[in-house]
């Protein structure tokens, strides 16, 4: 199930950084990257969010914050944000309810795939990218960069 076009599922979600966070918040404000991502501390995902993190400037010059989301639970995210320097609010989908709206939630397995969504300041899905197993990681920040952009060009 594609969400391209489609309003972005609300969603409330406790985050690293001490407050709920709700995606509703931000339209008409800022766009939204949602970065899914199977569990803190795995290889894969250590390089992953730590990228997103580091160009985070470049997002925030674009009207655009970054989010990660996963299964783990605040503690774990704050304890793996310290260790590796994210600096991106990361929220806890502990029931995967969020992963499930969005399609991406592998319930066999209590994780989410990999899957990042460009939701723009309409609170539209703009881009997905789903990767087909979670230990792929071809959505690059560079390109989810050039779809942010892509949004301000008038069409």
């Amino acid at each position: 199930m594609s969400l391209l076009g489609q309003p972005a599922p609300d969603f409330a979600l406790p985050s690293s950084t001490g407050e709920e966070v709700r995606l509703s918040e931000f339209r008409g404000q800022r766009n939204v990257v949602l970065v899914f991502y199977p569990l803190d501390f795995s290889p894969v995902c250590s390089m992953q969010l730590p990228e997103y993190s580091g160009r985070q400037d470049e997002f925030g010059a674009l009207d655009t914050v970054v989010l990660g989301v996963n299964r783990d639970s605040v503690w774990t995210h704050k304890a793996w944000a310290a260790e590796y320097g994210i600096e991106v609010p990361l929220l806890a989908d502990m029931t995967l309810q969020v992963a499930r709206a969005y399609g991406v939630a592998m319930d066999e397995r209590g994780v989410t795939k990999r899957a990042v969504f460009l939701v723009d300041k309409e609170g539209v899905v703009r881009f997905e990218g789903v990767e087909s197993q979670t230990k792929d990681y071809t959505v690059r920040p560079e390109q989810v960069l050039e779809q942010v952009r892509a949004l301000a060009v008038p069409s």
